[in-house]
């Protein structure tokens, strides 16, 4: 497929997709939802890619969310149909199978903030800023917001974050658990790889089936967590790759990993 509004490359066994409407902030339209669908499958498709960055061209904007603009002209009937793929983009983000990682440069709004959140973490540029402020046009945060934000930060302060609509800076975001890393905004992409390099030298099954054991571990209680991590790791134990990383291991050199 072609993309329009976002660029998608890869750097070895990273892919970096990047939304491209720097001139409307980023802002997300109809047409770049198709194209994030498009792109994370072809992504997750590609045995080549062990993991993901998502971030954004332009210094001003990582997302500010819908684009209003685009959605005036719309009936209501258009917009239900817009809301529900929309819904289908944030669902993609944050079930992506692969590690997906978010770097973050200026503002990251609304269903920007979103798309931040359902990445496994956030790498943010000093001059980012984040915020849910979909209440004071009279909505929630419906791209996952009310439920990614609570489990990232706490109920409470959740809670004050999205009730108030207030923005915070890369800097009190990090203060709080919702980002990592706070670099400036010229080592953003430097540091992003830095990481995204230590993620992919090891092996990709792995990688999936440990993001799987996390995020569906977590909410359960402890015994079942348990057989489910057990399960994860049987997957991994029945790989090439894993034999692959004990012949490294025993002859002194780096893994080449397959994802099989």
């Amino acid at each position: 497929m072609e993309y329009e509004n976002i660029k998608l490359a890869r750097e070895g066994h990273i892919a970096i997709m990047a939304f491209n409407r720097p001139q409307a902030m980023n802002a997300l339209s109809t047409q770049t939802a198709r194209e994030i669908l498009a792109a994370l499958e072809e992504l997750e498709q590609d045995d080549e890619v062990f993991a993901a960055v998502l971030t954004a061209e332009g210094d001003r904007a990582f997302c500010v969310g819908a684009d209003l603009k685009e959605r005036k002209t719309m009936t209501r009937e258009e917009m239900k149909k817009q809301r529900a793929l929309f819904v289908r983009a944030f669902t993609a983000v944050a079930e992506f199978p692969k590690p997906l990682v978010a770097a973050v440069n200026g503002f990251a709004l609304g269903g920007g903030c979103e798309f931040a959140l359902g990445c496994d973490f956030i790498i943010a540029a000093e001059n980012a800023s984040f915020g849910l402020p979909e209440v004071g046009l009279a909505i929630i945060p419906g791209g996952g917001g009310t439920q990614l934000l609570p489990r990232v930060i706490g109920r409470n302060r959740a809670k004050e974050l999205i009730f108030t609509g207030r923005r915070i800076s890369a800097r009190e975001a990090f203060e709080l658990g919702l980002v990592n890393h706070v670099v400036p905004a010229d080592q953003l992409m430097a540091k992003t790889m830095d990481i995204m390099r230590e993620i992919t030298k090891n092996g990709p099954i792995a990688l999936q089936q440990a993001k799987r054991a996390i995020n569906l571990g977590v909410e359960l209680e402890l015994h079942t967590a348990l057989a489910l991590e057990a399960e994860c790791y049987n997957v991994c134990l029945a790989t090439g790759d894993r034999d692959e990383g004990l012949r490294a291991f025993n002859e002194k050199r780096r893994p080449v990993y397959r994802g099989r």
